[in-house]
């Protein structure tokens, strides 16, 4: 049995799955290996360096900090996520990411990407020979089109995992896991519409027709794939974790005390289910 943690993005609804993954730190539930997807990704590479807390604690510090996520990043950079401030200055310097740790667990990692040339995923299992490429992987996880330069990366051009594969979860049953947990941002019942700058992106990407193509089909992709757990879920075959409604919080929330609120509801909401989990996992 290999045990598997798939975790979906939603820029800052991240910080419910960060809660999650706090928790279960906390409560010393390990996994053989965990996917992340943009911001999956970008909190969720915690959960194998072991760091309890940090997620919360960077994101609630460096909200506001213009180089973090703001309009001036995104006239100057090109990316509304400061690249060098997020995934250098802020890992390296000022809330250090404990790589020794996270190279040293054995649990696998992989972060998906989306190669805009083919509009294909790419799965990306994070080893260290990786390690100078490491915080682009998770860069290009997470950089949303429109508001994120292109990520180049040994060859490839990469964008938000998520247009691809926003919840894992085949890929994860493809490779041997067939123990799995999902943590999802949205509750049970929200259904993914088009995107209201579905428009701009076709216009923006023409470049990319395979990858506008991916664009336009990622709602009835994610569609399919909600049901597909839901499904699985009943069945007992996954256990699926889930706010019970909407997050009261935008995608680029730059309050910090809303941003704690999502996070702790995250808490509450797998403190309730956790002798749940453990009999689910043993």
């Amino acid at each position: 049995m290999k045990k598997g943690l798939v975790m979906e993005g939603g820029a800052m609804r991240g910080m419910f799955t960060a809660g999650v993954t706090d928790v279960i730190m906390e409560n010393k539930i390990e996994f053989d290996g965990a996917v992340g997807v943009s911001a999956g990704a970008a909190f969720g590479c915690n959960i194998k360096s072991k760091q309890i807390g940090r997620a919360i604690r960077y994101n609630m510090s460096y909200c506001n900090d213009k180089r973090y996520c703001s309009l001036y990043s995104l006239i100057t950079t090109g990316d509304l996520f400061g690249a060098e401030f997020c995934y250098h200055t802020l890992p390296d310097k000022l809330d250090i990411f404990d790589t020794e740790t996270f190279y040293s667990n054995p649990m696998e990692f992989y972060v998906v990407c989306t190669d805009v040339e083919t509009g294909k995923p790419v799965y990306k299992k994070i080893e260290e020979s990786d390690k100078e490429f490491f915080c682009e992987w998770v860069r290009a996880s997470a950089s949303l089109p429109l508001i994120s330069r292109i990520v180049e990366i040994q060859g490839l051009k990469l964008l938000d995992g998520g247009i691809a594969d926003s919840i894992p979860i085949k890929f994860m049953e493809s490779i041997g896991y067939d123990k799995n947990v999902v943590i999802l941002t949205r509750p049970k019942d929200y259904v993914k519409g088009i995107s209201k700058s579905l428009k701009l992106m076709r216009l923006f990407l023409k470049k990319y027709p395979n990858l506008v193509d991916a664009i336009e089909k990622r709602v009835d992709i994610y569609n399919e794939t909600l049901e597909y757990i839901s499904q699985k879920e009943k069945e007992g075959e996954l256990f699926v974790i889930r706010p019970n409604d909407a997050l009261p919080i935008e995608r680029m929330e730059s309050d910090p005390m809303k941003l704690k609120l999502v996070y702790d509801m995250g808490r509450e909401n797998i403190q309730k289910r956790l002798s749940k989990l453990k009999e689910f996992l043993n």
